[in-house]
């Protein structure tokens, strides 16, 4: 069996050691590493790869925008991603968005290694944690939509980074946008 070829996408290049020593300890693979949105789409263009492990948090345009493009350019590419934000927060709208599977990077070693055999099984991965949240989601919506699940991705990680504490400039800098 030839070794699997992943993909790291993470800004922390103290992550990817970690996680590529996971998925080393656990799997056959050729373990490719980019710190922001550039470098993965000039390494997507090179060839084909089993899973993207995708951080939410980049720099400069936002893993969720980077999500999308990959998704709309590389619809075969099977894509985890992982984020320092609890599941509640962002794996129901990454998972619509075409991801196959969502971290929180608190996770154990088994985790990752169980999400990645998901994944490669052509499943999507859902945490113990994602499911009881989509259950709950199911039963607000049986008694009336909750606002929050109406807004664009957007303005939903502008919501999370009020409620965060940061400012109008802090959020504008994050979104590359004037305040």
């Amino acid at each position: 069996m030839s070794a699997l070829k992943i993909i790291l996408a993470d800004d922390h290049p103290f992550l990817r050691l970690g996680l590529a020593q996971v998925l080393k300890n656990n799997f056959s693979v050729e373990v490719y590493e980019v710190e922001n949105g550039k470098e993965l789409f000039e390494l997507l263009k090179l060839g084909d790869y089993d899973i993207l492990v995708l951080d939410i948090t980049m720099p400069g345009r936002s893993g969720m925008d980077l999500l999308k493009d990959v998704v709309a350019r590389y619809p075969n590419q099977k894509i985890l991603m992982l984020s320092s934000h609890t599941e509640e927060q962002y794996a129901l709208r990454t998972l619509k968005a075409g991801a196959m599977g969502y971290l929180t990077k608190d996770i154990a070693p088994k985790k990752l290694v169980g999400a990645v055999n998901t994944i490669l099984q052509g499943k999507k991965y859902l945490s113990k944690e994602v499911k009881d949240h989509l259950a709950a989601i199911k039963s607000d919506l049986d008694n009336g939509k909750p606002i929050h699940l109406s807004l664009s991705d957007r303005e939903y990680e502008v919501l999370c980074w009020i409620g965060e504490g940061n400012t109008v400039s802090e959020i504008a800098e994050k979104q590359n946008l004037s305040p």
